[in-house]
């Protein structure tokens, strides 16, 4: 069985400030085939990207029931999903753990449809770690880290293979920052 592979992050210049730019970017991997997608937004929070990046991914699959893997280094989408923060979201009437409305709620709803039509795993990533700049031990603990984050199943070839594509995804989110500011 051939699964799915979305790489997703989401940037955003300026995020406290009244004027910014935010971009996303998103790498699908589906055995020998790939494909890169990005975009942006003006006045947006990183979080809306982070979500947009995930979003955008499953938007582009052409059929439901797929088994796909997304790997992303933004926590707030990874521990939605693995601590299942939506199942109470949903139960509370769209409220948060303070009784406040969630945040992105119209971004989490549709990313939730989206996600249900097909068998997901969510894995967590550092990000911004340059692989060619780090010395070999500290690429050593990193590796450690993604293991505890994400289970034994991963090779230190896999940790720097889905390194080197977060990172992708990162420069892919930044020329969707550039193409707003244009």
């Amino acid at each position: 069985m051939t699964i799915l592979k979305l790489y997703t992050d989401g940037a955003c210049a300026n995020n406290q400030d009244d004027v910014n730019f935010g971009g996303w970017g998103t790498i699908l991997e589906f055995g020998e085939h790939r494909k890169e997608l990005y975009g942006g937004e003006a006045n947006t929070t990183n979080n809306r990207m982070e979500l947009k990046a995930v979003i955008e991914g499953f938007r582009a699959l052409k059929r439901d029931g797929l088994v796909v893997e997304v790997f992303s280094d933004s926590s707030y989408v990874m521990n939605c999903f693995r601590d299942k923060w939506y199942v109470n979201w949903q139960k509370n009437g769209w409220k948060n753990s303070k009784k406040e409305p969630v945040e992105n709620r119209e971004l989490w709803e549709e990313l939730l449809s989206l996600v249900e039509k097909h068998q997901v795993s969510f894995y967590r990533v550092k990000g911004h770690v340059n692989v060619e700049k780090s010395t070999e031990s500290s690429l050593q603990k990193l590796y450690e880290k993604f293991v505890e984050w994400n289970g034994e199943r991963f090779t230190y070839e896999d940790f720097l293979y889905v390194t080197e594509k977060n990172n992708r995804a990162d420069e892919l989110a930044n020329l969707g920052i550039d193409q707003v500011r244009e």
